[in-house]
């Protein structure tokens, strides 16, 4: 039988069934039915409520807050759909928190990345489908076939469809890490491109020591892979505008918006902050950032999970 013959089930955690069932009606098919119960001592149980027999599978869950519970979630699902004799399962996770932690940059820590990647292995996984990592290494951590996807696309067709000349603006990187990202979507929209020298003083802190590129007069496109605490946002929006930018529009993929996040962009000198729905945003953030604005990537992760199922290409997607 060829895997395309087989049946196509998409199945949905609780970190962000909203962007699962969008991804299905993208695809015109159910959501797969699945309940997870949490018992008094904390423990989870996941059970399917229709055969996985020989099916291809793909479970969508994002490592957001609670980010152990999400990802534990996962991994029962990913170890029940192969006990279930699922033909093949792929985890799909949108947001892939632990891709920060993907080297030994202190003493005895772990790479939590490299583990994260490892547990979802052992649980079962034949293959992994994700968007915009932070660290794009951590790809190679897998043993199974990584599809990477990236929301370039979806921000760049955003930004050219509300904003005038965007030609003439700058996309501006927060740091020297992200100048690849930000250099695709400049080539996209045939900008400008300028990034910030910076340094990071902790979790919540950083520190501009300078602005690389001319931004002076123009609009600029801050660009990132997500926005935690807004503290880097904080700063490349105050070194844009003191640089003499006109307005400065923020796109990242990842809106994760935790602590301080919505107090600080609520009082941001910016147009508009976008992120993908990568990650659900609850109602009362987007209520209290007034600013705040989410694009879907559900069309580009159906048609991922339709090639994928069909066994054609997904790099093409880039192209």
């Amino acid at each position: 039988m060829f895997l395309n013959q087989r049946p196509l089930k998409v199945f949905s955690g609780q970190s962000n069934k909203a962007l699962a069932q969008e991804i299905c009606d993208n695809l015109g098919i159910t959501l797969g039915n699945s309940e997870t119960q949490k018992f008094n001592n904390d423990n989870i149980i996941v059970r399917y409520q229709e055969s996985l027999r020989e099916a291809d599978v793909f479970i969508v869950q994002a490592l957001s807050a609670p980010t152990s519970d999400n990802l534990m979630e996962l991994l029962l699902m990913i170890d029940a759909a192969k006990s279930a004799s699922a033909y093949r399962v792929t985890a799909v996770i949108p947001y892939y928190s632990y891709a920060r932690s993907d080297k030994k940059d202190e003493p005895r820590i772990s790479i939590s990345a490299r583990l994260v990647a490892d547990l979802i292995q052992t649980a079962g996984a034949d293959r992994v489908l994700t968007m915009t990592l932070h660290s794009p290494q951590v790809h190679g951590f897998f043993k199974v076939p990584v599809d990477h996807l990236s929301s370039e696309v979806v921000i760049a067709n955003h930004l050219i469809t509300h904003i005038d000349n965007v030609q003439d603006g700058v996309v501006l990187a927060t740091d020297a890490g992200d100048i690849k990202r930000a250099s695709a979507l400049a080539r996209r929209l045939n900008a400008n491109l300028a990034f910030i020298d910076k340094r990071r003083l902790s979790d919540t802190n950083v520190q501009a020591r300078g602005l690389i590129g001319d931004v002076k007069g123009r609009k600029v496109f801050v660009v990132d892979d997500e926005i935690s605490t807004a503290g880097s946002l904080v700063e490349a929006v105050n070194v844009a505008r003191n640089a003499g930018a006109t307005e400065v529009y923020v796109a990242v993929t990842h809106g994760v918006y935790v602590g301080p996040a919505i107090e600080r962009i609520a009082k941001l000198d910016a147009v508009e902050v976008c992120s993908t729905n990568t990650v659900e945003v609850p109602e009362w953030k987007m209520e209290q950032g007034k600013k705040l604005k989410v694009l879907t990537v559900a069309p580009l992760f159906a048609e991922a999970i339709q090639r994928i199922h069909s066994g054609e290409s997904v790099s093409s997607l880039f192209d």
